[in-house]
């Protein structure tokens, strides 16, 4: 499907994404948990270890991070089979995920901000305002914000399992340069790559997006859906100017790779009249 996008539009949408001075970070509940859905320090500081490469190129970077579920689980010792059970377990993860940021972060001096919000909270104009100008003056001075949803109130979040759609609308809101959506797949792929053998990476979406996104709903089941929102975060973004990028968390210096040009998972280019289907 690669082969419907000029290679000349995404090399240069590769630069466009290098130079982003302001980048959305999505980190996806695969991306910090372990195979027992048990929050995984050592993918937790990989990820910070990623963001502090791009802090070191003076970009702004705001992350939208799931996990608090996954950081409740085994810390209580019942039954979790209800969406109400599920959202008074993640208030108990989310101090713990937030510790755990708080203590990855330190080892590289940087202070780190938390904000809970939902998607309500940024289609409305006043909320909204109060979120970017808070966004702002933390930027401002140095501190990294991490959003998460807030899924104590948020019942829709919590069923589809993540926040693809909210990141998206985060990084439009704050005009941000570039939206990088990180997942335990290293980008999108004509197939569900761990039961198909034949399926294949897709290295860019453009005016192909109508046939990625059938191949992807096509391909979709219970443990590989989610790619299903992800791609759709990232043309959301796409039809508000910003390069998006789907790429797997596990691998080496994949925001640094990004910040580099370098090919990196799939990226997405921005909608105007050449991708128009």
């Amino acid at each position: 499907m690669s082969d419907a996008v000029d290679p000349d539009e995404i090399e240069r949408v590769r630069e466009l994404a290098a130079d982003a001075e302001r980048v959305v970070v999505k980190a996806g509940t695969n991306s910090l948990t372990d195979e027992a859905s048990n929050l995984d320090r050592g993918k937790l500081d990989k990820l910070v270890d990623d963001i502090e490469d791009l802090l070191e190129r003076e970009k702004e970077v705001l992350l939208v991070s799931s996990g608090a579920i996954g950081a409740g689980t085994g810390r209580v010792d019942i039954d979790i089979d209800t969406v109400e059970a599920s959202q008074a377990l993640s208030t108990v993860g989310q101090s713990h995920l937030m510790r755990s940021y708080t203590e990855s972060f330190e080892r590289y001096d940087r202070k780190i901000a938390q904000i809970l919000v939902t998607q309500a909270d940024l289609e409305d104009p006043e909320r909204f305002t109060n979120f970017r100008n808070t966004v702002e003056t933390l930027l401002e001075w140095g501190v990294v914000p991490i959003v998460n949803e807030n899924d104590a109130v948020a019942i829709e979040e919590i069923q589809i399992g993540d926040n693809d759609m909210l990141s998206s609308s985060i990084a439009v809101g704050v005009d941000a340069d570039l939206l990088v959506t990180l997942t335990d797949v290293d980008g999108v792929y004509t197939g569900n790559p761990k039961v198909d053998d034949d399926a294949r990476k897709i290295e860019a979406v453009g005016r192909n997006y109508g046939a990625v996104q059938q191949a992807v709903e096509a391909s979709a089941t219970d443990g590989f859906g989610g790619i299903t929102t992800k791609v759709e975060g990232a043309r959301s973004a796409n039809e508000h100017g910003i390069p998006a990028v789907i790429a797997g968390s596990a691998e080496p210096d994949v925001l640094a790779r990004i910040a580099e040009s370098k090919p990196v998972g799939t990226i997405f280019l921005p909608v105007n009249g050449a991708y128009d289907e």
